[in-house]
């Protein structure tokens, strides 16, 4: 087995990564270390050295927040365009991730009981395959969300670029959406069928619970049971809606009875967004516009190296 190891490149994270190359001194596996060059270069790395070594065994360990998780994700899950080539991931290539920096925890809070900061546990650990969210071309391995949420993503990474801290940036932003994007004309269909007339607030796809750093958006959701969680806020007053806030950011907003009528759940497999504008949607916190997605969830298409349960 091979391990590499994959950081960002940028020179803001350099000092995050001390505790990273101080474990691995007495790494005890053959590993090489790339650093990125810039966005989307983690996912081209992967597909290429896939391409390349398509029989060697390799664990390619995602070090760092929700960008570079994605961006290995990504790579991996976008190389296995063929069944030949998903069986060959399958058998012989897998994903890790050490977690060291980054604005948010989001994707890591779905495995609770496990370090992802230590690489003996994520050596002790072992590969479990799960699901994730395809977006046209694009991969999502926690949340997506577009309407009042994606102005509350863009202007808290906005913040957190300025130094401030995620939960002050993400505070901020949600302030700032109430102002300006509480009616959203976005047209939503789940399995084919359209959510619910009109206007909305915001909507989440989630393969993961947690969004924002804080924000419990799908608190039900489980990353291996093959199916998106959709969480749809209807045009609401704005009484309601700062009413509905402290139980999104719990996760008790779904049933409440302020969101009576107001918040839809459903489970799907297929999810298709259809704006007359360019809209914004952020996956896993990275921006992507467009007007028109189509979103499938791939069932157990990543195999993911889990490190050890703590005793």
């Amino acid at each position: 087995m091979k391990y590499i190891f994959i950081i960002n490149g940028r020179a803001d994270k350099a000092t995050q990564y001390k505790e990273f190359y101080d474990q691995l001194k007495d790494f005890p596996h053959n590993f090489d270390i790339y650093t990125t060059m810039g966005e989307g270069d983690a996912t081209r790395y992967v597909r290429l050295y896939c391409d390349l070594h398509p029989d060697e065994e390799a664990c390619f360990v995602a070090c760092g927040g929700n960008g570079i998780i994605n961006g290995v994700a990504s790579g991996l899950v976008g190389y296995a365009t063929s069944s030949e080539q998903a069986a060959k991931l399958a058998s012989n290539k897998t994903m890790a991730i050490l977690y060291f920096g980054g604005a948010t925890e989001d994707f890591i809070v779905n495995f609770p009981g496990r370090n992802f900061r230590s690489v003996k546990d994520m050596l002790a650990g072992t590969v479990t395959p799960i699901d994730i969210i395809q977006v046209n071309d694009s991969y999502c391995l926690n949340v997506l969300n577009l309407g009042f949420n994606s102005k509350v993503a863009s202007r808290a990474n906005e913040l957190v670029a300025k130094g401030k801290s995620a939960h002050e940036a993400y505070t901020r932003g949600v302030i700032n959406a109430i102002l300006t994007s509480r009616y959203n004309r976005i047209k939503i269909l789940v399995d084919g069928k359209r959510i619910a007339p009109g206007p909305m607030v915001l909507c989440t796809v989630a393969n993961g619970r947690r969004v924002g750093g804080e924000f419990n958006c799908s608190p039900n959701s489980k990353v291996d049971d093959g199916l998106m969680d959709v969480c749809y806020f209807r045009a609401m007053s704005l009484l309601r809606l700062l009413m509905l806030i402290p139980l999104y950011r719990s996760g008790q907003h779904v049933g409440s009875k302020p969101g009576k009528n107001r918040v839809l759940y459903r489970q799907a497999r297929e999810v298709k967004i259809i704006s007359k504008d360019l809209i914004d949607m952020y996956i896993d916190g990275e921006q992507l516009p467009g007007a028109n997605f189509d979103i499938t969830i791939l069932p157990k298409a990543l195999p993911l190296r889990l490190p050890k349960l703590a005793e």
